[in-house]
């Protein structure tokens, strides 16, 4: 098992090399990147970005160079979009400040080696180190990845069991037709509807609108600040359960009718034990092999893919809003920084999840697995 998960580890690398290069490119490639957006900003509003050129710039208003918007030297042939009319000099210190003076490979080589230093750069626009910022909003996302899939698998495995023992009755058949149905409505759908539903006040108002936690949350004893998280939460957990909804129960079913149709558990049968034990003493184990050795993907599927909408739906202050906001304003420290995190947390999530197999069934052995 050491050397399979030594290879596993080393794979990680070139794995996640791939990731980051894909990504950068396209990203990169793609128009409205932090010049535009300081340029637009500049010829839109004029103020945050001319002062923080200015500050950037040094002693450039002391060299009696203007920083207002200048109207006249042209750059009428420039690569970015809405520059024209703007000093040249004042694109030059755009692309200085945020690292576009240099050619892409550098500046991906540049990165990737702050990467190895742990050093991911810091915010363009909100004055933090992205370290921070990740810290800061973590804990939130992880909040909701963990309970979404706690409560997942609470309703699913119970559920798909219960298919399984009735397969073809019309139990079955009726929640199959309301599985189906939920999963045909998108998880940020279905959010929206219980906001308008349970938070807008027509016709109920028993949930909050948005955020983690009210106003006097730090006024509030131990077990009201619980509570007050819980009632927070409820919606946006919900609205996230719906996702992964179908496709587990359906896991549980289809991996609990396959044993159940072996021989041991004809055996067992024959022998006069009692349905419950054949199916909880002997079905259960090797059934659910497959199901719980599923977690670690589920929560980063969970994490990766319900995040984003539901917090920024629910006004979450979690890692997919912040990801969604550096997103539009090209705040590549934050987007690299991010994905370089969840492209990490996958890669080892999938680790763990070969690593439960052995753990569960011991007779399972990867060492001599091709990877």
């Amino acid at each position: 098992m050491t050397a399979y998960i030594v290879r596993r580890l080393l794979l990680m690398i070139p794995t996640l090399l791939a990731i980051m290069v894909l990504n950068f490119i396209f990203i990169q490639l793609a128009p409205g990147g932090p010049v535009e957006q300081a340029i637009a900003n500049l010829t839109g509003e004029g103020v945050d970005i001319t002062d923080r050129i200015t500050r950037s710039g040094g002693d450039d208003a002391g060299s009696g160079q203007s920083t207002q918007t200048p109207t006249a030297t042209g750059a009428t042939n420039s690569k970015y979009r809405g520059s024209q009319g703007l000093d040249p000099d004042l694109i030059k210190r755009l692309e200085e400040q945020y690292g576009f003076d240099k050619p892409m490979h550098e500046r991906f080589f540049s990165m990737m080696k702050n990467y190895l230093k742990l050093d991911f750069g810091e915010s363009f626009f909100k004055g933090q180190t992205v370290v921070e910022l990740v810290k800061e909003k973590m804990p939130v996302s992880i909040s909701l990845g963990i309970w979404t899939t706690i409560l997942t698998y609470l309703i699913c495995i119970p559920l798909g069991i219960a298919k399984a023992v009735r397969d073809g009755t019309r139990f079955d058949i009726w929640t199959s037709v309301a599985i189906t149905l939920g999963t045909a409505i998108p998880g940020f759908l279905f959010a929206v509807f219980l906001l308008i539903v349970f938070a807008g006040g027509q016709p109920f108002t028993w949930f909050p609108l948005s955020g983690l936690t009210s106003t006097n949350f730090e006024s509030l004893s131990w077990f009201g600040k619980i509570a007050d998280y819980a009632w927070h939460m409820a919606l946006p957990i919900i609205a996230m359960t719906i996702g992964g909804f179908a496709t587990l129960t359906m896991l549980t079913k289809n991996s609990f009718i396959d044993q159940i149709g072996l021989q041991y558990v004809q055996t067992a049968r024959a022998k006069g034990l009692p349905e419950k034990r054949v199916m909880y003493g002997h079905v259960f184990r090797n059934a659910m092999l497959i199901v719980i050795a599923a977690f670690p993907a589920t929560f980063v599927s969970v994490l990766f893919t319900g995040s984003v909408l539901i917090e920024t739906i629910f006004n979450l202050d979690g890692l997919g809003l912040l990801g969604f906001q550096a997103m539009f304003a090209r705040d590549y420290p934050v987007v690299f920084g991010t994905l370089f995190f969840f492209s990490v947390l996958g890669l080892i999530m999938g680790l763990i999840g070969d690593l439960m197999y052995t753990i569960i069934d011991p007779r399972i052995d990867f060492e001599g697995r091709a990877i």
